[in-house]
């Protein structure tokens, strides 16, 4: 008889949580035990040895990616950590796996391909899935060297494609639960580091580099 995997779900999408757990329940070897809508909760509502794997969302309002995952990890060193994500991009997944994270799978994965993800992820083993793992092995020999979005922290990637996206400040700030001002800073730290003199260089580089 298979062990019972005990999973904390964050996410901040309600929605999601609830598909996820509508799928959970056809699978006798997974419970969920715990749910997040953010980072805080996550840090909350963990306790030791309540927990065998978290599913994690790197996008959520607050605290949220590298940080998160660093802080999660500092508490609780051995826990399995398996990303769900909507960012296909190779070079996010190596950043989160390189942090700490076992697995990386993005959100639009047949259920299936999850289960198999949280089954190897929960035993301690590493999960990716194989197209982005093979553009993380050949992304440096491709492409010669980093790109220049790769030197970005998850959040100031996260308000890149945001901008991209027309979102204005305002709008940015309300769905990441930060300040006007916060966000400003970042949109300003950003355009230093790429280099972008006005929104105009943000969409071209964007669609070029195929970030949306």
């Amino acid at each position: 008889m298979s062990e019972t995997i005990r999973l904390m779900i964050a996410d901040d999408h309600a929605i999601m949580r609830e598909g996820l757990k509508q799928i959970f329940l056809l699978d006798s070897d997974i419970k969920v035990v715990a749910e997040a809508a953010d980072g805080e909760q996550v840090l909350e509502k963990l306790r030791p040895g309540a927990v065998d794997l978290l599913l994690l969302d790197i996008s959520m309002p607050g605290i949220s990616g590298e940080d998160l995952i660093h802080r999660i990890l500092s508490r609780y060193a051995s826990l399995p950590i398996l990303v769900l994500s909507m960012f296909n991009e190779p070079q996010i997944a190596h950043r989160m796996l390189k942090c700490g994270a076992l697995g990386y799978i993005t959100k639009d994965k047949n259920p299936d391909e999850l289960l198999v993800a949280i089954r190897r992820v929960a035993r301690g083993s590493r999960y990716i899935d194989h197209d982005l793992a093979e553009q993380i092995v050949f992304a440096e020999y491709i492409h010669g060297g980093r790109f220049a979005h790769e030197n970005l922290t998850m959040r100031e990637r996260q308000i890149m494609i945001l901008l991209t996206h027309g979102e204005t400040i305002n709008a940015i700030a309300e769905s990441l639960s930060i300040s006007n001002k916060t966000v400003s800073t970042y949109k300003s730290r950003m355009m230093e580091k790429m280099k972008f003199a006005n929104n105009a260089d943000i969409i071209k580089y964007s669609i070029t580099h195929k970030l949306l």
